[in-house]
């Protein structure tokens, strides 16, 4: 059951995370009336979603006139925070979409200021659990994921590649663990250690997707250090055609290891021992650093 937008309502997102499940939950109201400030991968995402509809410049003409604000809570910018707090003092009602299953209670500080919104939106089951768990007493809505609905269906319409594939998601993981390499390439070099204990076939495609903060040529010298094995750079346009393609997949925390899951693939986890445990609740998640689990 959709929520109830008001006609008013104003939309602020950054990060891709939540702004995609932001803008398929108002495209399916099939109205057009939205304030809308976005930056960051969001902003691309909502001029392909609403190209007739011209952006706020700024959070305070964005809220002008409205009775709802609907942020994200992604890590790429503070414009959502600042939104919220705008909002707050405004006296404008207002709701957090979380797109994730980590880091819930940090999400909503910046700079040792914490801005909570009226509402939090979460899309399941675990992440109803987490969030009443975090934000003890405030109130957790779930809503529909129209989002992840849509990408299941275009993961399906896709034909496995004729040589098998298993795609790598990568993602920025923000720390080193206190080895001085940064944490994603420690875990594509514990991948690539342990590929033999994985029981793929000898022909099988390594396809690297890099994450869209990633600089371009990011992965480019690590590919070139691995050269005896089949890696590859995806350039897939959509997740969904890389996905579908793939008959594994692999990665640490990224949002794209629980689509697999439920598009039926295989997914390893290739977090290394040394690394905090993965903090993804799902079931199905083959965990290569834990004992008895392909290690």
């Amino acid at each position: 059951m959709l929520p109830d937008y008001p006609h008013n309502t104003a939309v602020v997102c950054h990060d891709a995370g939540a702004g995609n499940i932001v803008i398929a939950g108002l495209q399916a109201t099939g109205r057009s009336d939205w304030h809308a400030l976005m930056r960051g991968p969001a902003e691309m995402l909502w001029e392909a979603a609403y190209p007739e509809i011209t952006q706020y410049d700024t959070i305070d003409s964005t809220l002008d006139a409205t009775e709802l604000l609907i942020t994200g809570t992604g890590w790429g910018s503070d414009i959502e925070h600042e939104a919220r707090r705008l909002a707050r003092i405004r006296g404008i009602r207002s709701v957090a979409v979380i797109d994730h299953w980590v880091n819930y209670a940090e999400r909503f500080v910046k700079c040792g200021e914490t801005v909570w919104p009226d509402e939090f939106w979460v899309t399941d089951d675990y992440a109803m659990e987490i969030a009443r768990n975090t934000f003890h007493g405030q109130p957790v809505i779930q809503i529909p994921n129209y989002y992840i609905e849509t990408q299941l269906r275009d993961i399906a319409s896709v034909k496995l590649a004729s040589t098998p594939e298993l795609l790598y998601v990568l993602e920025p993981i923000r720390s080193d663990w206190a080895r001085g390499i940064p944490g994603e390439f420690q875990a594509l070099d514990y991948f690539a250690s342990h590929l033999p204990q994985l029981d793929l076939p000898p022909e099988t495609v390594i396809r690297l997707r890099p994450h869209p903060s990633d600089a371009p040529g990011k992965y480019n010298m690590w590919v070139a250090r691995h050269s005896a094995l089949n890696i590859q750079i995806d350039n897939s346009l959509s997740i969904t055609q890389s996905l579908g393609g793939a008959s594994w997949v692999a990665g640490c925390e990224t949002f794209a290891l629980v689509l697999a899951l439920m598009a039926g693939r295989k997914v390893f986890c290739t977090l290394p021992p040394w690394a905090p445990a993965c903090r993804l609740p799902h079931s199905g998640l083959i965990h290569i650093g834990k004992q008895g689990q392909y290690l």
